[in-house]
């Protein structure tokens, strides 16, 4: 069970945090690659591919912990059927691959991993409507598999959609929450224009 909520930070005023609890404690303090070994995989805004690489090394990139190693072959073949554009580009080097295709090999890479919990950091950034749509399907897709997805998206629609649970924020802080937000009137008036 993850559980992340906003605090205050005791050292450093006039910050809002996230602190992240693993049910073995707070992981805010422990390097990222001990975190990834939780099964804690962040997908970061504007995507920060290795973009020299190609598309296979770049997913190889992303299962180099343990146990993600023994099952990377598994982990291709779930990849590429979840994203059939990225075997076709297994050659290409990631920095001339299209905006979506970029976006879609840093959620590839962050499944390689195999993850218990995803987060997302603006996934449907600088993307057109129909590759913005092929993002939230595999998010939905994953979500389906029993992978815990956080996403943080401004692409208000598409998010309320197929989140369960959806947490509004306004400078820093939680103004409302609910699991169907959709059909909230103050939501639809402030962030949907209905």
């Amino acid at each position: 069970m993850w559980r992340c909520f906003f605090c205050g930070n005791r050292h450093v005023q006039h910050v809002n945090l996230v602190e992240v609890l693993h049910p073995g404690g707070e992981i805010c303090a422990i390097p990222a690659y001990k975190v990834v070994d939780l099964g804690l995989v962040h997908i970061p805004e504007g995507r920060r591919l290795f973009p020299e690489l190609t598309t296979m090394e770049n997913l190889i990139l992303g299962s180099l912990r343990p146990e993600a190693k023994t099952k990377r072959a598994d982990s291709l073949e779930w990849v590429f059927g979840l994203m059939p554009r990225l075997r076709e580009r297994k050659s290409q080097f990631a920095g001339t691959l299209s905006g979506g295709e970029q976006q879609m090999l840093a959620v590839a890479r962050g499944l390689m991993s195999r993850p218990k919990l995803l987060m997302f950091d603006e996934p449907s950034l600088g993307l057109a409507p129909l590759l913005v749509k092929q993002v939230f399907d595999v998010v939905e897709k994953l979500r389906t598999e029993g992978i815990t997805v956080l996403i943080v998206e401004q692409n208000v629609r598409q998010s309320l959609q197929i989140c369960d649970r959806v947490y509004v924020l306004e400078n820093g802080r939680i103004i409302m929450e609910g699991s169907n937000l959709l059909e909230d009137d103050r939501v639809r008036e402030a962030y949907l224009g209905l």
